[in-house]
């Protein structure tokens, strides 16, 4: 297992990877930094992770194409591979997820899922707000949240 950190303009982000591909995106800053222990630093590894994100930060990226590793649960799996589906700058509820998952009626499990989303950013958790248009909870915190739905254009109610 490998890290880097990343200085992005919303703050410090870990990065962590297998062979296999990225398993860890946390802004440091947030309620969830990651732990280097035990890991090798090797920036070499994360060369496309960190351009992709420049781009994202530049504005001229808007779908990241990387090889993911995250450790889930098959149902958390299905909850993250939503997530990738919300095209950036556009918002979509707890219920959506859910239905879009054929589960409707595991709204809450599907909170919990996206809560435990250990790719922020490219498995785009913030992209999730309650079905009022109002944010909710963020690991980075919903001031993050808030930055980052601003930066891609989205619609949400404060």
């Amino acid at each position: 297992m490998y890290y880097c950190t990343y200085q992005s303009p919303l703050g410090e982000i870990a990065l962590t990877a297998s062979d296999e591909g990225l398993m860890a995106l946390a802004f440091q800053s947030g309620k969830s930094p990651i732990s280097f222990e035990g890991l090798i630093e090797d920036s070499s590894k994360f060369s496309q992770i960190t351009q992709q994100l420049s781009e994202y930060f530049n504005g001229e990226r808007k779908n990241f194409d990387l090889p993911l590793a995250p450790n889930g649960t098959k149902f958390q799996k299905q909850v993250w591979q939503a997530l990738i589906e919300i095209p950036c700058g556009e918002t979509k509820s707890y219920g959506w997820i859910a239905r879009s998952i054929n589960n409707e009626k595991a709204v809450r499990a599907v909170g919990t899922a996206n809560g435990a989303n250990p790719i922020a950013l490219i498995v785009p958790c913030h992209r999730v707000i309650g079905s009022n248009g109002k944010l909710t909870g963020y690991a980075g915190g919903l001031a993050l949240k808030a930055k980052l739905l601003m930066h891609e254009g989205a619609q949400f109610k404060v």
